[in-house]
């Protein structure tokens, strides 16, 4: 469905209204597939988040900091997720012997057999969502969206 009929709207100030309306709808669109795929596990999609940055380190552990800077939502709270997912032993969280104000977050095996539980169906629903796409236009529209932040970071933006 187009955007007009999405928002029901006849008509916008601009093109680059348009795509903006349009990226940050199609944006909500999105997580609201990926979130009503992860709920059956208790898990939102910030926690998801979470577990893939810490799997990522490869069983090295990473403080507070370093993973909200990783986030794609950075305005998430970073200490209420990863507590709540060491409530589900998802993560341990320990502090620093070296220094101890540091708190150090690692991915748990129990964490690991979710996440090896959720790639295939995260996945497919990614397939299902650019059935319509080209691999090439896949690649273009990703270039487009990084090259418009990068024109921002680049102008101090």
């Amino acid at each position: 469905m187009r955007l007009e009929e999405e928002l029901r709207m006849n008509k916008f100030r601009s093109v680059f209204q348009k795509a903006s309306l349009n990226l940050m709808f199609t944006g909500e669109w999105l997580m609201a597939r990926v979130d009503s795929l992860l709920k059956p596990y208790d898990i939102s999609s910030q926690q998801y988040n979470v577990l893939r940055i810490l799997r990522g380190q490869q069983g090295k552990p990473l403080n507070l900091y370093a993973i909200q800077e990783r986030m794609l939502n950075r305005m998430s709270n970073a200490t209420r997720l990863v507590e709540k997912l060491r409530l589900k032993g998802l993560v341990t969280r320990e502090q620093c012997e070296a220094n101890r104000r540091k708190v150090e977050i690692a991915i748990t095996e129990k964490g690991l057999q979710l996440l090896d539980k959720l790639d295939p169906m995260i996945e497919q629903m990614e397939e299902d969502t650019f059935k319509g796409v080209s691999r090439a236009e896949a690649g273009r529209l990703s270039d487009t969206l990084d090259a418009l932040r990068e024109e921002h970071r680049a102008a101090g933006g």
